[in-house]
């Protein structure tokens, strides 16, 4: 299984909106968000990842077909450090799930941006949570601090790489 991470090109704009669009209908069991009128979700920050500077998109493939993408961005919740890295959007397949291709894909998110990271999920997300601890366990050998309260819904992990 060939897996490969790139940076999506501004032509690619339209095929992460109808990715997006997957994965907000999915995440829509722990957000409890709704379609608009016009049946989509939207995401308000789509054209932010080629306008502002620290935010890169990137295309996940397995066997060059298309199978989620991964979105960076430097506004975190914990970390205060101006060089910090965020995970403001990961998705995969469903297809491609429990292959290894998320756990591949992070590790090589953080392997390209070196730095202090912060990996957050909503708590009510459980899958998200295991799926995340693993990697990041993992990925740092143990070496992480956990974010987030009893009473924040966003919680998560901080380390540096």
């Amino acid at each position: 299984m060939d897996i490969t991470l790139n940076l999506m090109s501004v032509d690619e704009k339209l095929l992460l909106v109808r990715l997006m669009e997957l994965y907000q209908y999915e995440f829509s069991a722990f957000s409890s968000d709704d379609i608009n009128e016009y049946g989509y979700y939207g995401y308000d920050y789509i054209d932010n990842y080629w306008n502002e500077k620290g935010r890169f998109p990137y295309l996940i493939r397995v066997d060059g077909k298309i199978a989620g993408f991964a979105l960076i961005c430097p506004h975190c919740d914990y970390r205060k450090e101006t060089d910090a890295r965020c995970l403001g959007e990961f998705f995969v397949m469903l297809k491609y799930r429990r292959l290894g291709v998320g756990k591949y894909a992070a590790a090589k998110l953080f392997d390209l941006h070196r730095g202090p990271w912060e990996v957050c999920y909503w708590k009510n997300n459980v899958p998200a949570g295991l799926f995340w601890k693993k990697v990041v366990e993992e990925y740092t050998k143990g070496h992480y601090h956990v974010c987030g309260t009893e009473s924040s819904h966003n919680c998560g992990f901080t380390f540096e790489n």
